[in-house]
């Protein structure tokens, strides 16, 4: 006698999908944590080594002092940073320290020391504003690439020559490099020559010379 016929539902396993189902919900997506502060430090001073606006930074900056109404604050600031002759002090805090920053009050109407230093936040949403933030990354990238003496002639010669380059023909100077791109990049983190930050990498990127090598404070 032939076995009954099973209902539609009973032929089908649900077993795998019951379980893959409890599984997606117990494995969930990590929320991606905020940076710390000292990783915003090393991106910062990454920044600046490729800013060429930047000439030289100071930590921890000398004292200074704020006036809040009636009350004199005195702060001393991560970074005296001297910018095309300016000299600034800035603080690099995460949105937490923020908050409780005793000079964020101050920085709704602008806060500048009373010997003129003007004063600055740095975030990570100014840190890691892209492009620039990957366009550093990519130059960085290329820290450790070898540059024969030659290319390195050549290279430098050349923008001495004409002032400013275009990535790609700066590039083309490099003939011993495996890659002329990296080799024009690596010499961008000696800060023998800058390269546009604010904008990827792109052909058209500008290089020009940098006559004023950046000082680290900490040697990195």
């Amino acid at each position: 006698m032939p076995a009954p016929a099973k209902a539609a539902p009973a032929l089908l396993d649900f077993t795998p999908r019951r379980s893959a189902r409890a599984g997606f919900r117990r494995v969930q997506k990590a929320k991606a944590l905020p940076p710390t502060r000292n990783a915003l430090i090393a991106d910062y001073l990454a920044l600046c080594e490729l800013d060429p606006e930047v000439e030289a930074l100071r930590a921890p900056a000398p004292a200074a002092f704020f006036e809040l109404g009636d009350e004199v604050i005195e702060h001393v600031a991560d970074f005296e940073v001297v910018r095309e002759g300016t000299t600034m002090l800035v603080d690099v805090v995460t949105d937490d320290d923020l908050m409780r920053h005793p000079l964020r009050a101050a920085m709704i109407r602008g806060a500048t020391a009373a010997d003129g230093r003007p004063f600055a936040f740095e975030t990570a949403a100014t840190i890691q504003a892209e492009p620039r933030f990957g366009t550093v990354r990519l130059i960085r990238a290329c820290k450790r690439t070898p540059v024969t003496a030659g290319d390195r002639v050549r290279i430098l010669h050349q923008l001495d020559e004409t002032g400013t380059m275009r990535l790609v023909d700066c590039a083309g100077m490099a003939m011993n490099a495996a890659d002329g791109v990296a080799a024009v990049l690596a010499l961008a983190c000696e800060g023998l020559v800058a390269v546009e930050i604010d904008r990827p990498i792109l052909p058209e990127t500008r290089v020009r010379r940098r006559k004023l090598a950046y000082s680290d404070p900490f040697d990195f």
